[in-house]
């Protein structure tokens, strides 16, 4: 009997450590790793193409300046739309959206929408998309203004919150210095919000920002 069982005390431990090889844990640790480090590179923001970024810009702002609203449109971000804001600080909940099919149904008409609140009055100011591209969007000739990348040049007594709402977007600044003759408080500046989406620069938010009362 003692004979017997010794073998089969054997077998078992034999059957175990095949069961339990310990030469493959290294392997799957390295594995592991191998996977946190991809995660962790695509977690990372890609790198802004700034040609491209440019070039998106100048063709938006060149769209507003001659009123071709189609050309516009092509540049608005065919999932997540696009919204506008009145002034520097940016509400999510009351900046006026429009999805891209919207935006195309609606711009020809001449429906009134409410942009947000004038400062100082507190009035909602309503416009058709058009006349609030022509007296608001585009005041004045942004085709000449100051150009930078991910900077803000123009600053007043407003908040400006683009980089949290935006966090990790790449937007331009396109600014007109005020004048003398206003202690140069009467600048103006256009942010464009951009993201890119299969290979092309899209629009998510138009961000205009001046001097508040």
């Amino acid at each position: 009997m003692k004979n017997f069982i010794i073998p089969v005390i054997a077998l078992t431990m034999l059957t175990a450590c095949k069961k339990n090889p310990e030469k493959p844990v290294p392997n799957l640790i390295d594995s592991m790793a191998q996977v946190r480090e991809k995660n962790v590179e695509a977690g990372q923001k890609k790198k802004t193409d700034e040609a491209a970024v440019k070039k998106a810009n100048d063709e938006v702002l060149q769209a507003l300046k001659s009123k071709d609203y189609k050309t516009f449109a092509t540049f608005i971000h065919p999932e997540k739309g696009i919204s506008f804001s009145m002034y520097g600080f940016v509400n999510p909940k009351e900046d006026r959206h429009f999805s891209k099919d919207d935006f195309e149904k609606f711009q020809p008409t001449k429906t009134l929408f409410t942009w947000g609140a004038q400062d100082g009055s507190g009035d909602p100011y309503k416009a058709t998309i058009n006349d609030y591209f022509a007296k608001w969007v585009f005041s004045k000739d942004f085709t000449a203004s100051q150009y930078s990348l991910n900077k803000f040049l123009g600053g007043g007594n407003s908040l400006n919150n683009l980089k949290e709402i935006y966090s990790g977007k790449d937007f331009t600044e396109n600014y007109i210095k005020g004048t003398e003759k206003n202690g140069e408080m009467d600048w103006k500046t256009i942010r464009l919000v951009f993201e890119e989406f299969q290979g092309k620069e899209y629009l998510i938010a138009v961000v205009n920002d001046q001097w508040t009362i």
